[in-house]
């Protein structure tokens, strides 16, 4: 049995202590945000947090991570509030979606240890691979949630939908 603790929650696995956390996650614990991408350790798709630090869940075995600290996706905030999130929402970043929650985990983690990121540091810092080809625009709203996070500024508001009323003559 390994234990340790997950989005705040103890967790005790009855699996082999060699099983990827990726399938912890999502078999044993229903946690599907964090996905599966290539079972290499080369997409990003799969980052969690452990004890503070990037890791990619497909990497990484149960029985390594015994005491640990691991936050997913899930756990970051229950209403997207965190400033990574509301900054991709905000400036419409998010295209399928399927990498994000990696990249949001990656980019929470570099925003902890430095708020003031430059892009040198966001591109070294988001391993992930993105499809949709989100990269200058993730950049962007990586660095708006770094001023959000400092108080600097607020994040821009989702506009509202304008709905057109038709002309009665």
């Amino acid at each position: 049995m390994t234990r340790f603790t997950v989005n705040n929650q103890p967790v005790e696995y009855r699996m082999d202590p060699r099983t990827p956390l990726l399938w912890a996650l999502r078999d044993a614990s229903n946690l599907t945000g964090t996905k599966y991408g290539c079972g290499t350790g080369d997409c990003g798709a799969c980052a969690v947090d452990v004890d503070g630090g990037l890791r990619l869940a497909c990497q990484e075995t149960i029985g390594a991570l015994e005491g640990t600290f691991v936050t997913t996706i899930e756990g970051l905030s229950k209403d997207r509030g965190h400033p990574v999130q509301q900054a991709l929402l905000a400036t419409n970043v998010v295209q399928c979606g399927y990498c994000i929650p990696g990249i949001v985990m990656a980019a929470s983690v570099l925003l902890r240890s430095n708020r003031n990121p430059s892009e040198d540091d966001i591109k070294g810092a988001i391993p992930n691979i993105c499809r949709c080809g989100i990269y200058p625009r993730l950049i962007g709203a990586i660095t708006e949630a770094g001023r959000s996070a400092r108080g600097d500024a607020a994040l821009p508001q989702e506009p509202e939908p304008q709905v057109e009323t038709p002309a009665v003559e």
